[in-house]
């Protein structure tokens, strides 16, 4: 049987690896149980107990409720007993339990996931910048760039020399951002598309990264994750400083990370003034020389290419609940 030492001791190591598991400490019993305040046990994602945190009765709640407060980080406080349904404090989950020999527990849940990864590509000021910001935000910053090094990124777990990611010791990062700003961005994109990161933005102009996009599809990238970029990166804020265009990456990051697409959205605009905005990607589509058009519910809708079209046209609904809009500053980002 673990000591509670030896429960934090495990815990601390896990949290160094970024292993997710959830701490789970007995405040609060009434007798007869077998656990005593104080003690401890570790879930990890998969349900096991290391430590002890009472018996057959309590286990169940606390791996039930440990898997859902890994899955949204919030913390749980439960009460295992068997006078289920009497008065309870707000803020406990109660569970009975079964066994003959009674007692009561208060167990209180704390889960430790994970950080994010995010995948820096380039050495620009903004890129350096962003890595500072997300490394305080909560992200486990990779980065990697031709003569970049520890004194390039502070803070960063690991900074490669060079475009090959063969070395890259996060695997696939959840987020990959190219911030090479005209120094062998093909080479930074076409590394990001091989780590197979589920988003990628690319801080360029429209004009920057519409060259780029075309260029990867001749290489034979697939057309729909070349598509996929997000590209001017970040949230439209009127960003100039590097600093300020790292903030505004980073709110796009953080925006996907919950949940959204990581472009700038608003409700549903369509064309005006000469131009509309592709509601799946949220690039600015010129009307008048457009080639791919959609209408839905009576208003057209204009598109950078067939995939972007095709994917609209598979759910509209999906993208007109968050549609991108114009942006109006994105020559910030300019190479």
């Amino acid at each position: 049987m673990y000591s509670s030492d030896a429960v934090l001791e495990r815990a601390a190591e896990l949290k160094s690896k970024g292993v997710p598991f959830v701490l789970a400490t007995v405040v609060r019993c009434e007798a007869p149980t077998s656990a005593r305040p104080g003690a401890k046990g570790i879930v990890d994602a998969e349900g096991r107990i290391t430590g002890w945190i009472g018996g057959g009765c309590a286990q169940p709640a606390v791996i039930s409720v440990a898997k859902k407060a890994l899955a949204d980080g919030q913390p749980r406080l439960i009460r295992v007993s068997p006078a289920k349904g009497e008065s309870i404090e707000d803020g406990i989950l109660e569970f009975g339990m079964s066994c003959h020999s009674g007692g009561t527990l208060d167990i209180f849940l704390e889960p430790f996931a994970s950080r994010p990864s995010l995948l820096i590509i380039g050495a620009s000021p903004a890129a350096q910048a962003l890595g500072g910001l997300a490394e305080q935000t909560g992200f486990d910053v990779f980065a990697a760039s031709p003569g970049a090094d520890a004194g390039t990124f502070p803070g960063a777990r690991q900074v490669l020399d060079g475009m090959d990611l063969a070395g890259l010791t996060c695997g696939t990062p959840d987020f990959a951002v190219v911030a090479t700003q005209g120094k062998r961005d093909e080479s930074g994109l076409e590394a990001a598309l091989g780590t197979g990161a589920r988003y990628i933005a690319f801080v360029a102009s429209e004009r920057k990264a519409a060259k780029l996009r075309a260029y990867l599809k001749d290489r034979g990238h697939d057309p729909q994750r070349v598509d996929a970029v997000v590209s001017p990166a970040g949230i439209e804020i009127g960003a100039v400083t590097p600093e300020e265009i790292a903030l505004s990456v980073l709110a796009g990051v953080v925006r996907a990370r919950r949940g959204g697409s990581g472009v700038d959205v608003a409700a549903a605009e369509p064309a005006s003034a000469g131009r509309a905005t592709d509601p799946v990607c949220g690039m600015s589509v010129d009307i008048a020389t457009a080639e791919f058009r959609s209408e839905y519910q009576g208003t057209p809708y204009y598109f950078c290419c067939a995939g972007c079209q095709h994917r609209f046209e598979m759910g509209p609904e999906r993208y007109l609940a968050g549609a991108a809009i114009p942006r109006k500053g994105p020559a910030k980002q300019v190479q």
